[in-house]
């Protein structure tokens, strides 16, 4: 039996592939995004699509692909970055024992990131879940540079009260003085370090360049930052808290006894 007789053979346009999403015929439309967010665009083409395309009964669009990922990680990241935040205050506050320390490394997080979100607007980089990672692991890096900073701070000033030498605004400014260069050159050195391991990552080419090079600019660019504050800011707001660390009233020196005079004497 020949085929023309039980069917009609024609060449018509078509679907090269008949494709099923719950039981619904779909077709699909891939969109390359490049140069802005993936989450904006997709945001602005729904408001456009929804002004514009009326669909009949039974039709619908979804948009999917990785703006449904970035969608899942931001959903993510807003339970996880108030998380991180709250482990990185109560390690702080077993260090410490006290509430001043971790709350100032924690108010000057933000100055230690401008660097990074600097760095990402000079190479056009949109925000995404690579460098919402990037900062995560910059404000670690941020609050340790804080950290071993007032550790130093509390070291210089405990050591001049030991010695009596902590009673005015001058001694206030040479044991911060004393306090703040002694961490110039570790930190310094750690900088140089982080530096060289992540500055290949922001250069390099090959597979995954994009994603470790958008995980890499926001620490390479906080590293320039977050030294500075450390080294100028977290001081200065130990100068102008400092104060109520100062003693008060020098003790009264004692006069010596005038020569000639009696001693009574007890006998028993």
């Amino acid at each position: 039996m020949a085929l023309s007789q039980v069917a009609d053979i024609r060449v018509a346009p078509g679907p090269s592939m008949i494709k099923s999403e719950n039981a619904q015929p779909t077709v699909w439309v891939y969109v390359d995004v490049r140069g802005r967010d993936v989450v904006g665009y997709v945001r602005e083409a729904q408001q456009r699509v929804a002004s514009v395309v009326q669909l009949p009964p039974g039709y619908s669009i979804s948009w999917s692909g990785q703006f449904e990922y970035a969608q899942r990680a931001a959903e993510r990241l807003t339970w996880v970055v108030p998380a991180t935040i709250g482990i990185i205050f109560l390690l702080l506050f077993a260090a410490f024992r006290r509430v001043r320390q971790p709350a100032i490394i924690l108010l000057s997080l933000p100055f230690a990131l401008v660097g990074g979100i600097w760095l990402i607007f000079l190479m056009g980089h949109a925000v995404s879940v690579a460098t919402a990672v990037g900062f995560i692991a910059l404000a670690g890096l941020a609050a340790e540079f804080g950290v071993v900073m007032l550790v130093y701070l509390d070291a210089a000033i405990a050591e001049r009260t030991k010695r009596g030498r902590f009673r005015t605004d001058e001694d206030l400014d040479e044991a911060l003085m004393e306090g703040a260069v002694l961490r110039v050159r570790p930190k310094a050195m750690t900088v140089a370090v982080i530096l060289a391991g992540l500055f290949p990552l922001l250069v390099g080419g090959g597979a995954g360049h994009e994603v470790m090079q958008r995980l890499a600019a926001p620490m390479v660019g906080g590293m320039i930052t977050a030294p500075l504050l450390s080294l100028f800011v977290l001081p200065a707001i130990y100068k102008l808290l400092g104060s109520k660390r100062l003693l008060v009233e020098a003790p009264e020196p004692q006069a010596p006894p005038l020569a000639g005079s009696a001693h009574p004497q007890v006998s028993g």
